[in-house]
């Protein structure tokens, strides 16, 4: 019996696939960025620079400032209490002249009113004290502006960008293309978020030595309710 020949069919030689077409993307870096806004852009992005060191010169400023007065010996307080109630006011005063802190010189100030009425004597405590306060938040209003002024000039950055964005496309007419758009828009919004670090940065700064400020005048409160009521007790 005749048996027919296995043909096997070998597939044809498949045709070259052509090579995708190789896609390059653009990067730019932040100094590129910074000086692709055009003259407003790097007046903004110009503006953030100077915000963000200002900010942080005041932030170490103030943060040293608000340590060395909250360096407060725990002596402190119970020498001036022995040296008052043995009536050695000149230990006293030589004391808190050493101690260079807030509540020294509040001391400092009741001490020198001793022998005056009691509330000639809180009065100039306290008015003492406000003046410490006063010179701890000495400069940090100016971060809370930067705070909450360095979003909105960053937002002012991308509107203006966005208008020339808008203004070129209608200059353009029909050969408008996506990416005239696109690159306006990626440029302008660089100085909000310029704008929202900075302003970010200096909102946490500003609260923490808030923070920081009330946990000296705290300490200034006790200090100086101790020392009055030492003040009521005979000597």
């Amino acid at each position: 019996m005749n048996m027919p020949f296995l043909q096997i069919e070998l597939p044809a030689e498949s045709a070259p696939v052509a090579a995708a077409p190789e896609v390059t993307t653009k990067t730019l870096s932040i100094l590129d960025l910074m000086l692709s806004g055009g003259i407003g852009g790097q007046l903004i992005m110009g503006t953030m620079l100077v915000l963000s060191v200002l900010a942080v010169y005041l932030f170490v400023n103030r943060l040293s400032a608000i340590r060395r007065a909250d360096k407060l010996d725990a002596q402190f307080m119970r020498d001036i209490k022995d040296y008052i109630a043995s009536g050695n006011m000149q230990s006293a005063l030589n004391t808190c002249e050493r101690s260079d802190t807030p509540v020294a010189r509040m001391i400092l100030k009741g001490i020198k009113r001793i022998g005056k009425p009691l509330s000639d004597i809180s009065a100039s405590v306290e008015n003492q004290g406000k003046l410490e306060i006063q010179l701890l938040e000495r400069n940090m209003p100016y971060l809370a502006t930067i705070a909450g002024g360095a979003p909105m000039i960053g937002f002012l950055g991308t509107v203006i960008g966005m208008v020339l964005s808008f203004g070129e496309m209608a200059n353009a007419g029909a050969g408008v293309q996506i990416d005239m758009l696109a690159e306006g828009i990626y440029v302008a919004m660089t100085t909000t978020v310029a704008g929202l670090i900075v302003g970010i940065a200096a909102y946490f700064g500003y609260n923490y030595l808030v923070m920081r400020v009330d946990a000296v005048i705290y300490k200034m409160e006790v200090s100086a309710t101790e020392f009055l009521d030492l003040l009521h007790e005979p000597i």
